[in-house]
């Protein structure tokens, strides 16, 4: 992962311009339409089926009615209003809360003044009723100001003056009353005009409107203040209700408002969600009873309730689409509005600030996650999951009542993930590059690509881990090079060291650096190699056998033949990079560094060209069942180090093969060294001089100048050069 300054520098930079990118057009409104559609869907789906309260009944003249009205009466639409009388009575009889008639009667009965007459005369006689009047903006149609035939409404509304903003979405410039005789009968009036959304779907509604200075109740608010319970006084006389802030107090109720004086509906879900029934089994069932015949509806089951009347047959075009369906009867939704009103449960939206708090959140969580998985998977993984951030919040801003912009957030996580892709792949192009430009002599590809998946290894400083280092001189190269011009010689080391770098590359290997024909390697790092001992022995002897097969054309090419010695020891070592911010190598420092440079020197005292140290052998056996034949060439203390150190020189299985028996007694000959038995070494070793330079270095030892075998005799040879 990046440091933490870049991440936070991304981060902010992608954050800040997705939000902007995302809120500029939520404050212009470009997004409201859309966002319209998603609330759609979280209604549809979340609306808890049922209403919360079960004081709302409705009653509706649906096909049944009709076809029952003309079946059995003769009736066509639009029916005689003495027809009604039976469901005021019926009501009456119930003892229902309120009747509200979400229906226009606004010209006279075309059977008659005397119909007019019947049905005032009934609503009068039951008390608690609310009729419909229709509010509008239109230039023409009804009638410029309040008629003096029409009651005052039955509420008033302190605050409506100072209410910012809200009035001019309240006003209306033409009514259309009920007949006067009906509207007097009536206690309370209710506007039954419905506004939709700017698609046409109605999710809110107003509580009031104010037509020629008068606060107008909605139907459904209309059918809350027509209940015996709530109007007081013998004369009924009105509540007051209290517009401030950001709603409508009433009866220590609050109605939650837009700027525009609207509530936002909790639908409960489709249409009959609350109690219906029938106009046609109603009508039946208050003839029946008038004639002491059961009933088909028991006048309890309407008791204490808020009864609408209204239509939902298709032919009589009172049918709205609404989130929850797209036939929707207009009773429902005044119905829906009581529903709320009583059970204190509106939706609100979420406040402007919180709404900017919220998707600048989003957009700079979203561009820290991008910031810190830079990988295009691991990015578009986690871009993915965090689209579903907005979604999850918006659905638990429902579950607690509030509509939470959801197009916005997911606009502006999918801007920030996207600035965040796009900004990790610019950077990771030249991080990329500057990887493979720095590293492409010295790692092989596939360690390349993991470094680029995983930069943060090349950052300024080390770290201390276990290596398995490697050291290689060319013998004799100095004489070589005296020999050859420059250009022969480039060719010449060229030539051997990239056939070298291959070899330790595939093995996994690191290339330290080249000094001159000198080649310094390890391995465990950058990335972690479990096995780092076993492949620096293997690479030893790909190298050597690599060379083998070139000395013949090296040989035509400079009269030498080229052997190259390696010296191998594991151990801790810091490793990184190492150097300025500007310009670094990748490198390593260390003791074990150190006696691996040393081991290459001491091939020279064994005439040896591979040597290990005993840490290296008992790492490789450790990390593989496959085991590399080796032979022990004795105990050494180097230059500079006290300690003495076992050393080995690993074989091809080739060799350990041919040579098993000379390998043996080599190891027999050394054990008597390592005993001070120094005769007994000379006799068993003589026979392999001409064979193993090893054997005639120890046998020039016992013959020519035996150690004095002290009592503290380790068999340690020391070296007096590097």
């Amino acid at each position: 992962m990046a440091s933490h300054a870049k991440v936070l520098r991304q981060a902010a930079i992608t954050g800040l311009a997705a939000a902007f990118l995302a809120l500029l057009p939520w404050s212009l409104g470009l997004w409201e339409r859309w966002e319209a559609k998603t609330w759609d869907m979280r209604v549809a789906w979340l609306a808890a089926p049922g209403p919360a309260t079960e004081d709302i009944a409705l009653i509706l003249l649906d096909q049944q009615s009709l076809d029952w009205g003309q079946e059995q009466g003769g009736l066509s639409w639009p029916w005689p209003r003495e027809v009604y009388t039976a469901v005021v009575d019926f009501c009456r009889r119930a003892q229902v809360a309120s009747l509200t008639f979400d229906v226009l009667f606004l010209e006279p009965s075309a059977y008659g003044v005397e119909d007019d007459a019947v049905l005032a005369e009934s609503l009068a006689s039951f008390g608690p009723t609310a009729l419909a009047l229709f509010l509008s903006r239109a230039a023409a149609g009804g009638l410029p100001g309040w008629p003096e035939s029409l009651p005052e409404p039955a509420w008033s509304v302190v605050g409506l003056d100072e209410w910012p903003g809200a009035a001019p979405h309240l006003l209306s410039t033409r009514i259309s009353p009920p007949r006067p005789e009906l509207a007097a009968a009536a206690r309370v009036l209710g506007n039954v005009q419905l506004r939709p959304d700017p698609d046409g779907v109605f999710r809110r509604m107003r509580p009031l409107d104010v037509f020629d200075g008068r606060p107008v109740p909605s139907l459904g608010l209309a059918a809350f203040l027509a209940a015996d319970k709530v109007s007081s006084g013998a004369n009924h006389s009105p509540l007051a209700a209290l517009l401030e802030g950001r709603g409508l107090t009433l009866s220590d109720r609050f109605i939650p408002l837009n700027a525009a004086g609207a509530a936002i509906l909790r639908f409960r879900g489709p249409s009959g969600t609350h109690a219906a029934y029938s106009a046609a089994a109603v009508i039946q069932s208050e003839l029946r009873l008038l004639e002491d015949l059961p009933a088909v509806i028991a006048p309890e089951e309407l008791r204490g309730k808020h009864v609408f009347f209204g239509y939902s047959a298709p032919g009589l075009f009172d049918l709205r689409p609404t989130p929850v369906s797209g036939v929707y009867p207009g009773v429902e939704i005044q119905a829906t509005f009581l529903d709320n009103f009583l059970s204190g449960d509106f939706l609100r939206e979420l406040p402007g600030p919180v709404t900017v708090g919220l998707i600048l959140g989003l957009c700079l969580l979203t561009g820290l996650a991008l910031a810190v998985w830079r990988s295009p998977l691991a990015g578009s993984l986690s871009l993915l999951a965090l689209l579903a951030v907005p979604a999850a919040l918006a659905v638990l801003a429902y579950q607690n009542g509030w509509w939470a912009p959801l197009v916005a957030a997911e606009v502006g996580v999918g801007m920030a993930g996207v600035l965040g892709l796009l900004f990790n792949y610019a950077t990771e192009g030249r991080q990329r590059r500057f990887i493979k430009n720095a590293f492409q002599q010295y790692l092989s590809p596939l360690v390349i690509e993991q470094l680029i998946a995983d930069p943060d290894k090349l950052k300024l400083g080390g770290e201390r881990k276990e290596l398995s280092i490697f050291f290689s001189d060319l013998q004799g190269f100095t004489t070589i090079s005296e020999n050859l011009d420059p250009e022969a010689l480039t060719a010449l080391l060229n030539d051997y060291l990239t056939a070298m770098t291959e070899i330790i590359h595939d093995e996994g290997g690191t290339v330290d650096k080249f000094e001159g024909d000198a080649i310094i390697a390890f391995w465990n790092a950058p990335l972690d190699v479990p096995d780092h001992a076993r492949r620096a022995v293997r690479a030893a002897l790909r190298c050597q056998s690599q060379l083998a097969e070139l000395r013949p054309g090296f040989r035509e090419r400079t009269g030498h033949d080229l052997f190259m010695r390696i010296g191998i020891n594991t151990g801790p070592a810091v490793v990184g990079n190492m150097g300025s911010h500007s310009r670094f190598d990748y490198s390593m420092l260390g003791d074990a560094v150190n006696l691996a440079a040393r081991l290459e020197g001491v091939n020279k005292q064994f005439g040896s060209f591979t040597l290990i140290s005993e840490a290296t052998r008992k790492a490789a056996l450790e990390q593989s069942d496959d085991d590399i034949p080796m032979r022990e060439l004795g105990r050494v203390a180097v230059v500079g180090r006290a300690e003495p150190v076992t050393v080995y020189e690993p074989l091809s299985r080739d060799q350990a093969s041919a040579r098993a028996a000379d390998l043996d007694r080599f190891a027999q000959g050394l054990d008597a060294f390592y005993r001070a038995d120094f005769d007994q070494a000379a006799r068993i070793l003589a026979s392999l001089a001409e064979v193993d330079p090893a054997a005639d270095g120890y046998l020039e030892i016992c013959r020519d100048h035996p150690p004095v075998a002290p009592e503290d005799w380790d068999g340690v040879r020391r070296m007096r050069t590097k």
